[in-house]
């Protein structure tokens, strides 16, 4: 009889056991989807306000680089709030989890050392301001315009539509180069033509196409002059300056029109050839 209430006894005890690891299981089940549902209304929270701060600060006209970079902190400070938020619902004292980052400090640091130089970059981007939002910039060798300055990079488009993120820390300690902050630009052109070319004859074509182009300025003067006596051709140096936004169709224009003037009057531009004398024995 003791032998059969023993095994009711092993039985009872193996119950409760299955019971707590299934209410155990249910809790702990219920507590992570509840934070998977935390986050993403988080997530969708901290999007909206984004938006709700964005149009605040154009209703304000602030200006376009501070408001990309204090959306860009507020962006990162309320996901953190919300993360700390859900170890917190997790059951995770927030106190002695922040004592344990403490703990790794120095490693975190160092593992962070980029970062905290990305962050200490944007900062004096934003103090110095080498470039604004909307400036046509090159840097690290891209060049494109500047669509946000956030708090660990800049967002760059470049001319073919790509979006370049370039870290705040390696702009800050590098050359940029600022095609906005001056209202004109120079335009240059090498045209090569043949040796026994009339030059005054290419040189008067030549300033023709570019009196004719309104969008040159005229002063500063253009400039045209040989420039090198190269291997297989004369060539000729062009400068005229523009306005920075036309710079690039002038560029291309220029181009199309001194070759169909060239092509017109028998001035030949010549591509790279070698002439080969045979010495008889």
């Amino acid at each position: 009889m003791d032998k059969v209430h023993g095994i009711d006894l092993n039985i009872a005890n193996w119950q409760q056991l299955l019971d707590t690891f299934l209410t155990d299981a249910f809790n702990i089940g219920f507590k992570i989807i509840v934070c998977i549902i935390l986050y993403i209304v988080g997530r969708k929270l901290i999007k909206w306000l984004d938006q709700v701060m964005k149009r605040l600060m154009l209703a304000r006209s602030l200006d376009l680089s501070v408001s990309s970079f204090l959306r860009s902190l507020v962006n990162v400070l309320l996901t953190v709030a919300m993360l700390m938020a859900i170890i917190n619902f997790l059951g995770i004292n927030t106190t002695s989890f922040v004592a344990l980052l403490a703990s790794f400090g120095v490693a975190a640091g160092m593992a962070m050392s980029g970062t905290l130089q990305n962050l200490a970059g944007g900062v004096m981007i934003l103090l110095f301001r080498p470039y604004d939002v909307g400036d046509y910039i090159l840097a690290q060798g891209f060049e494109g315009t500047v669509k946000a300055i956030q708090i660990f990079n800049t967002v760059i488009v470049t001319g073919d539509n790509r979006t370049v993120f370039i870290p705040n820390g390696i702009l800050s300690a590098n050359t940029i180069v600022n095609f906005n902050n001056q209202k004109n630009r120079r335009v240059e052109w090498v045209v090569g033509v043949d040796y026994g070319t009339d030059y005054d004859d290419a040189k008067a074509v030549v300033q023709h196409i570019l009196d004719e182009d309104r969008r040159i300025l005229r002063e500063p003067a253009s400039f045209i002059a040989v420039k090198q006596l190269n291997d297989s051709s004369v060539d000729i140096l062009i400068r005229a300056w523009v306005l920075k936004e036309d710079y690039w169709d002038v560029h291309y224009h220029i181009n199309e029109q001194v070759y169909k003037a060239f092509a017109a009057h028998n001035i030949t531009i010549p591509f790279p050839q070698m002439t080969v004398h045979l010495a008889d024995k």
